[in-house]
């Protein structure tokens, strides 16, 4: 049975050209006792390093009284012998060595300090030359000593200062600062070893924070070339402003691809960042930021990081560093006070939606065409990203494949709208769409404009963004439509087929959760509601629309002055709504004119004639048990009733049916007919019967 750990091809093998390094090093580690403990009378002694006897103590002040020894150190040079032949295949510490800059003592000070790690066979021979059998781990000293260099060396003593190059990126820990520099210990990180051994498994501290991107299958936007371009050459911190949310992960991922980097996605905490004076880059303020960029580093990729927090100046600040490219998302305008040293600041372009060939590739079909179903007219209405989409695909495989069924387009759906919730549900009553064009009966002429109004929520960025026909002005892309007519003409549950055709939710707005006495209340509940619509693909409808988007009056008062502001705020927000919002009214002249110029497409909902209430009669009992030739035809002819009264007439009719324990008979309408009338307070003739 293999390893799986086991390299695939001996050309390959990170840990056995590690190993060969430390082979030779352990050569030059033993030489170096030799010498040592050729004039060392306590050499032999087995309690050496545990006390000091007269000749260790006549032994240690000759060799003060005359100063070092360059003889019993080893030769300079490179510590395990690289500078005499190639490195060999698959080892890592070249690479890192010249991605950081590194000088030669760093390298060697790096594999002493490991070496008892991997080999234990190191520790005696540690113990011995740090005179102390118990410390069996490297010291400064040791290292210098391995490196053939003096204790008093200035540059080699620098490259074990807190802000030299090893201790800075986290490569090396210099110990127990109370002792003597030369006597301080020194060990790696555990990540770094596994690296070098080849494991590439994440630091522990970046569980549940960090992941790898995948590489984009879209192309970077070409406002996004000239970034990838900058970031190949000089790496730099990059703040992407987007206009959606998921747009500016996309882009950082794609520009930093383009650029030859792996993309890191780190998701910071939104709370406890605070300010902690000069030193920003302390663990317990910031996370595993040190973590985060040695991983980075290790890897040679870049870092994103999306979800910043309130105030995320020292984020900023702990994360900038000249060798590691930093792209930070959000939707926050960049404030300058975040931070001194600012990052280069860029606006993400807004990206048209996920294409159909996104999905195929997701969903894993050859082409749009192989998916067994209209692909493209399925994930239309969707604006999902590269990273949702994929995720959406797996999602719509796994229900499928729970379900026992080949995917289709309504797992596609389920998932699509999974992957596109938000915190609407916090503002408005979301309604899982259950109907379909068969359940309306109304006219030709507004049923075309409900299918037109389906046709514009599918191909708007098709239209606006490709083929430019946008107004401009910074409008967005929403879809908005007026819906007029008496009550229980069909408006709100138009609203729901719509949204059904599209496979999207419905959100009736709960205007008691809008509308505030305070001065100002009310535009903020409605700027969240916007905020959360624009980032989520749903429908959004607000029935008895007028009671918000009601007309401007002449100002008599500061109510009417302030009732004003409320419709320019709702005014100047539609213009920029990316979303589909539809509004429902009785009384289409309480509407105001700009709003109506505002929207797409003003759908008018007459009252039923006679056809058509026997046709909303019919669809009412289609699945209700009747007596045999009952004919709703004389209620359809003798009671001028809407559709939303029909069916509370046949509603009236089922309960007195079920309670008999027998079929709904044709009393039973007409019973049911006549209480809708006098609830509307209209005339009943007694004499009407059948």
């Amino acid at each position: 049975m293999t390893d799986s750990t086991t390299p695939d091809t001996p050309s390959d093998d990170p840990a056995g050209a590690l190993l060969a390094r430390l082979a030779r090093l352990r050569e030059r580690i033993a030489a170096l006792v030799e010498r040592r403990s050729a004039g060392d009378p306590t050499a032999t002694d087995l309690l050496r390093g545990l006390y000091l006897s007269d000749d260790a103590v006549r032994h240690h002040l000759l060799r003060s009284a005359d100063g070092p020894h360059p003889e019993d150190g080893a030769a300079p040079g490179p510590v395990d012998g690289s500078g005499d032949e190639p490195a060999r295949d698959g080892d890592r510490l070249p690479g890192l060595v010249r991605r950081l800059g590194l000088t030669e003592l760093d390298t060697a000070a790096l594999l002493i300090a490991l070496a008892p790690d991997l080999d234990r066979g190191f520790e005696p021979l540690y113990g011995y030359l740090n005179d102390d059998v118990s410390r069996r781990r490297a010291t400064v000293g040791l290292v210098l000593d391995v490196c053939g260099l003096s204790a008093a060396h200035p540059a080699a003593r620098a490259r074990f200062h807190p802000t030299a190059p090893l201790a800075e990126l986290g490569l090396l820990v210099v110990e127990e600062a109370e002792r003597p520099f030369l006597s301080r210990s020194l060990s790696v990180p555990d990540r770094l070893v596994a690296h070098l051994l080849g494991d590439d498994t994440r630091d522990a501290a970046l569980d549940g924070r960090a992941r790898m991107l995948p590489a984009p299958a879209e192309p970077s936007p070409n406002s996004m070339e000239r970034l990838a371009a900058h970031l190949a050459t000089a790496p730099c911190t990059v703040y992407l402003r987007e206009q959606r949310e998921g747009d500016g992960l996309l882009c950082a991922a794609t520009a930093l691809s383009a650029a030859g980097y792996e993309a890191l996605h780190f998701t910071p905490l939104t709370t406890g960042y605070q300010e902690h004076g000069p030193d920003d880059r302390r663990h317990d303020a910031l996370g595993p930021v040190p973590e985060l960029l040695r991983e980075a580093r290790l890897r040679g990729c870049g870092i994103v990081v999306s979800e910043l927090p309130d105030r995320p100046g020292p984020l900023i600040r702990a994360l900038a560093a000249p060798d590691v490219p930093v792209v930070l998302t959000g939707r926050a305008a960049y404030d300058p006070q975040w931070c001194d040293h600012d990052p280069l600041v860029l606006d993400v372009p807004r990206l048209p939606s996920g294409g159909v060939d996104a999905w195929a590739a997701a969903l894993g079909v050859g082409g749009r065409d192989d998916a067994g179903f209209d692909l493209a007219a399925t994930v239309a209405p969707y604006r999902l990203g590269g990273e949702r989409i994929r995720r959406a695909a797996r999602s719509a495989r796994e229900l499928a494949a729970f379900e026992g069924a080949p995917l289709g387009p309504d797992h596609l759906r389920r998932a699509a709208r999974q992957h596109s919730a938000s915190g609407l549900e916090n503002h408005a009553r979301r309604i899982r769409p259950d109907v379909g064009w068969d359940d309306l009966v109304l006219p030709a002429d507004p049923l075309g404009q409900l299918r037109e109004l389906s046709l514009r929520a599918r191909y708007r960025d098709r239209v606006l963004g490709d083929w430019r026909l946008s107004a401009g002005g910074g409008r967005g892309r929403g879809v908005l439509a007026l819906f007029a007519g008496e009550s229980g003409t069909g408006k709100t549950m138009s609203a729901e087929v719509v949204a059904a055709d599209l496979g999207l939710d419905l959100y009736v707005v709960q205007l008691s959760s809008v509308v505030d006495k305070y001065v100002g209340e009310t535009e903020k509940n409605l700027e969240r509601i916007f905020t959360e619509a624009d980032r989520t693909d749903a429908v959004l409808l607000f029935d008895e629309a007028d009671a918000v988007f009601g007309k401007r009056s002449e100002v008599n008062d500061s109510h009417d002055r302030y009732a004003n502001l409320e419709s320019a705020y709702l005014l100047q927000r539609l213009e920029a709504f990316d979303g589909i919002a539809l509004l429902t009214t009785n009384l289409r002249a309480n509407i105001d004119d700009a709003f109506t110029r505002r929207l797409d497409t003003v759908v008018d909902f007459p009252f039923p004639d006679a056809g058509q209430r026997l046709a909303l009669w019919r669809h009412s009992l289609a699945h209700v048990p009747c007596e045999d030739g009952i004919d709703p035809g004389p209620c359809a002819r003798d009671f001028e009733l809407a559709g939303g009264s029909i069916r509370s007439a046949v509603v009236t009719a089922a309960y007195a049916a079920a309670g008999r324990g027998e079929p709904v008979t044709g009393a039973d309408l007409l019973a049911g007919a006549r209480r809708e009338y006098r609830k509307a307070g209209r005339l009943v003739l007694d004499e009407v019967t059948w």
